[in-house]
């Protein structure tokens, strides 16, 4: 396969931007998670077995980094051996067992190979495989390319925060702010969403076919299986073991992170139409490569495509993590298979959110500031002081001053500075008021920036 003969944009014209994610949500990926469960499982049974009295599984402890080295260099050639055995298992996680269960023969722990997968269910795999695989693409790939957007929001908004522009409500001229602050409210948003982001635990289930270690308390009754699982999935794996499932884990944190990503993307939907708006208003221009094309009939355009790209590829996203966290907490009695199929699709709205970003970030880095035209609208838009100024008035006991102003903005085609300065020289209020009032232009009257 070729990107030319690839179904999902994915792994076709977009390959290039999400090529990072292969290594979490991919098949071979998948299948390598679940041989590292498996591997740290048997180290860790083996460890505590030992300690109630199996002794011949002491010699566990000196083979440790060898059974490591099995997912730490796990290969194509590993992986396509475990598919050859699913095709006569027809179950992808026994699979994976009977391939461990060759390397114990080729190591000569032959001896021990019955303790692989030794009271499992397949989901107590599948259950800690790809949360892990979520928690590792989030700190390695996502999260860093959510935080690269917001440093260069960061730092635009820093660049451009004494920058005066006419704001806009209901897309009519508003009381003037600053550019920079416009682009600061993004990264405040930003910020704070990817603080939620990162405070979600990354959750697992693990206990057996039901949930209740059935297994193996039958077999080692003397055991804490509770405390051993709690112990394994959090000094092994690096996750949190959710206490009570069935047999599957609940997929409420895990929901809850889909969730969290939505807020984001939309967050940054609502950035993508803002620029887009100042682009076709003219505040900003944008860099183009020599040899670009804008549209194929017409030869002066430079159309806003990243910022439309990632407004695209972040309802792509939604829509599906929309329906992950929706449709994995839902399961009929202690498990249907519904999960199973849904769950290989996380990939996907992370793979489009990874497009969406890489759009973004082209983008903003395209932009040109045309302050000539933040300028010019401000100029144009007198009347937006009008707010000033009645509220002024209104603090000097000055009567009925927003009705004044109602009058001269709405009698009055357009409102200049010379209409403005015109009506206050006619107000009967103290001279250093009057003084206050005139200082005010639409270019200064910007309250707070940052």
């Amino acid at each position: 396969m070729n990107s030319l003969n690839a179904i999902s944009p994915i792994d076709g014209r977009y390959r290039s931007k999400c090529e990072p994610l292969a290594a979490y949500f991919s098949e071979g990926a998948l299948i390598r998670y679940r041989v590292r469960v498996e591997v740290e499982y048997f180290i860790a049974l083996a460890e505590c077995l030992c300690r109630n009295g199996r002794t011949e599984l002491g010699a566990v402890a000196g083979k440790a980094g060898q059974l490591r080295d099995i997912y730490r260099h796990f290969s194509d050639d590993d992986a396509m051996r475990i598919k050859e055995i699913e095709k006569v298992t027809n179950h992808d996680v026994k699979a994976v067992e009977y391939f461990l269960k060759e390397r114990f023969d080729a190591m000569g722990l032959e001896a021990l190979k019955e303790f692989i997968h030794f009271g499992l269910t397949s989901q107590d795999i599948n259950n800690t495989s790809v949360p892990l695989s979520m928690k590792e693409c989030a700190g390695e790939v996502l999260v860093p390319a959510y935080k690269r957007v917001l440093s260069l929001l960061d730092e635009k908004a820093a660049e451009w925060k004494d920058i005066p522009m006419l704001a806009h409500t209901h897309g009519q001229p508003a009381s003037p702010t600053t550019l920079g602050k416009e682009w600061g409210v993004f990264a405040y948003r930003l910020r704070r969403q990817l603080e939620e982001l990162e405070r979600l635990p990354f959750t697992a289930k693990f206990g057996g076919a039901t949930g209740n270690f059935n297994a193996h308390l039958a077999a080692y009754p003397e055991v804490d299986w509770r405390e051993f699982g709690n112990d394994f999935v959090a000094n092994h794996l690096g996750l949190e073991r959710q206490w009570l499932t069935t047999q599957i884990e609940n997929y409420d944190m895990m929901a809850a992170w889909f969730d969290a990503c939505k807020r984001i993307n939309v967050v940054l939907t609502d950035l993508c139409r803002d620029v887009w708006s100042y682009i076709s208003m003219e505040y900003f221009k944008q860099r183009i490569k020599a040899g670009e094309v804008g549209s194929s009939a017409m030869p002066h355009k430079v159309n806003p495509i990243d910022f439309e790209n990632a407004e695209g590829n972040f309802g792509v996203a939604n829509a599906l993590l929309e329906h992950l966290s929706h449709k994995l907490p839902i399961s009929r009695l202690q498990r249907d298979l519904t999960d199973s199929t849904v769950s290989r699709n996380i990939g996907v709205p992370v793979a489009h959110t990874l497009i969406a970003l890489a759009s973004l970030e082209k983008g903003l880095g395209k932009l040109i500031l045309n302050e000539a035209a933040l300028e010019r609208d401000l100029e144009n838009n007198w009347a937006v002081v009008a707010e000033a100024i009645q509220t002024i008035l209104r603090s000097v006991g000055y009567p009925s001053p927003y009705e004044a102003l109602k009058h001269l903005t709405r009698t009055n085609e357009k409102v200049t500075a010379e209409t403005i300065a015109a009506f206050v020289d006619g107000l009967d209020i103290q001279p250093d008021v009057k003084a206050r009032i005139k200082a005010i232009t639409p270019h200064n009257y910007i309250g707070y920036t940052l």
